[in-house]
């Protein structure tokens, strides 16, 4: 499996993401945080996108986000969260368990997923990652193996103020097992509101 080129692709994927500005419906505002949806192109479910306003530069706010050191003390969300292996200097196997959530109605979750870091012009720092087979970490029965569609982080200075970045959160997680779609979409604008919230508590935290 070339794991490079597959994170090339989903690197131009997610920037695609960030430059599509056509279809997407508000699915929550909350505590500063914007959720809005459309219909994915990957799988029968939606695309999610989650905006909000980080104190900090990118530089900083990426690696926070997806470095195991950091990330397994401020992401409330996640149990667990491991790089399995290193492909090159930007590019990372990872394995994330989360806590179950919806008050039980879902289940403990396991991803195993191709993380790549890229820059562009401009201070943009982007995370770019998907689900992909990796035989060293088989499912397990503890947790339901879900599969993460082209998901990353995008994340912006904000010139007109200083030491600030407009954050970009794009998922669309298939969760696998037999949820109704209605749980689905009712948990993941509040997860994504709760990501970001912990991110910008926890990168004040660090500071």
């Amino acid at each position: 499996m070339d794991y490079l080129q597959i994170a090339d692709e989903v690197a131009q994927k997610i920037w695609s993401y960030n430059q599509d500005d056509s279809g997407w419906k508000l699915a929550k505002n909350s505590k500063n945080v914007t959720v809005s949806w459309k219909p994915s192109n990957e799988y029968a479910g939606n695309l999610y996108r989650g905006e909000g306003i980080i104190e900090d530069t990118p530089e900083k706010i990426i690696p926070f986000m997806y470095l195991p050191e950091y990330r397994n003390k401020w992401d409330t969300a996640v149990k667990s969260y491991t790089f399995l292996e290193r492909i090159g200097q930007d590019t990372v196997i990872s394995h994330t368990i989360t806590h179950s959530y919806g008050l039980g109605l879902i289940s403990s979750r396991d991803f195993v997923d191709l993380i790549n870091v890229k820059r562009y012009e401009g201070g943009i720092v982007t995370t770019n990652s998907a689900s992909v087979d990796y035989l060293k970490c088989p499912p397990s029965p503890s947790h339901v193996r879900g599969h993460n569609n082209p998901c990353g982080y995008i994340c912006s200075p904000l010139p007109e103020t200083p030491g600030h970045s407009k954050l970009v959160v794009f998922i669309q997680p298939d969760l696998g097992g037999m949820l109704p779609r209605s749980v689905v979409e009712s948990a993941i604008p509040n997860n994504i509101v709760n990501l970001i919230k912990d991110t910008q508590i926890g990168i004040k935290a660090m500071c």
